[in-house]
């Protein structure tokens, strides 16, 4: 296949095995419905292998296949997109990130182990999510039949507004609703000290609300046919809230929220976990925010 610019495209990381079915009719679709051109991406890791090994000139030729027959399943099922390949050396993670720069939106597939599972969901899926400049989308393998709405997270912070009108204008394009999720768990006892429990939890509740409008205001005048539904849940954790909302959604938006100087390094705490639980198809934006063109 021919080779097709990054900028604006959509990349999909495509394993030896070929991409999961989910994240590739996934990618298909969006790339068909938005008119982005498709970037088909295999990796061989430098760290293990390269040209001095026996076995690289075979290890090159099974990528090349695999991603010769992906492109050709692009074509058959959406002969309108733009899909190119590329075949490239280095650990994964990186060539992946390294690509987003110049990309709307990089897709990985992933293994959903539900909720009693405490290990990793998938060190590549969590290593694009954290270090990728554009926003990431981690497709699980489960079905979407008879999911409904655009779920997001919400907390006040910048950040979070940047998650907002993204998911708000992905909610548009779907035809869905947007939920608004906004946890926040009681004080300690022992902070609360002598103040009266329904008091606190009175004040905190009507904080919470002010936020929780701010959040999405203006939203139905910016999208006129967009339903926003704001919930507010002061019993769990925003983790636990946002997993047990995306069990029902078609999207999960959430933003990547690191502290100190290296912030696309890091991951945020509820985003973390919010993917070890992946419930559902989980955009993870950038620390900045995310209304500018290139990744509309």
């Amino acid at each position: 296949m021919g080779s097709a610019s990054g900028s604006r495209s959509i990349v999909l990381g495509v394993p030896s095995s070929g991409p999961t079915p989910e994240a590739f009719f996934w990618a298909v679709n969006r790339a068909a419905r938005l008119r982005r051109p498709l970037i088909l991406v295999h990796t061989l890791d430098d760290y293990w292998v390269g040209p001095e090994f026996s076995y690289f000139d075979d290890l090159m030729r099974h990528g090349r296949e695999v991603l010769e027959e992906a492109a050709t399943k692009v074509s058959g099922l959406a002969p309108s997109v733009n899909v190119s390949t590329r075949l490239l050396l280095g650990d994964t993670a990186r060539v992946l990130s390294d690509l987003s720069e110049n990309s709307s939106l990089v897709v990985v597939g992933t293994h959903k182990l539900g909720r009693v599972k405490t290990a990793i969901f998938g060190a590549l899926s969590l290593n694009v999510a954290v270090a990728a400049v554009s926003p990431v989308a981690v497709i699980p393998e489960v079905s979407l039949e008879g999911r409904s709405g655009v779920v997001v997270g919400v907390d006040g912070s910048a950040h979070s507004l940047g998650s907002v009108a993204y998911a708000a204008r992905e909610a548009d394009r779907l035809g869905e609703d947007l939920y608004a999720v906004y946890s926040s768990e009681s004080p300690n006892p022992w902070l609360r000290g002598s103040i009266p429990h329904d008091v606190v939890t009175q004040r905190i509740e009507e904080e919470e609300r002010v936020i929780l409008a701010e959040s999405v205001a203006g939203l139905t005048e910016q999208y006129p046919d967009l339903v926003v539904h704001q919930h507010l849940e002061l019993n769990a954790s925003p983790a636990e809230a946002l997993v047990t909302a995306a069990s029902r959604a078609k999207l999960l938006v959430v933003g990547r929220r690191g502290r100190g100087k290296l912030t696309r390094l890091l991951l945020g705490s509820v985003s973390r976990s919010v993917l070890w639980h992946i419930e559902c198809p989980t955009i993870v934006t950038p620390n900045r925010a995310v209304t500018e063109g290139p990744y509309r």
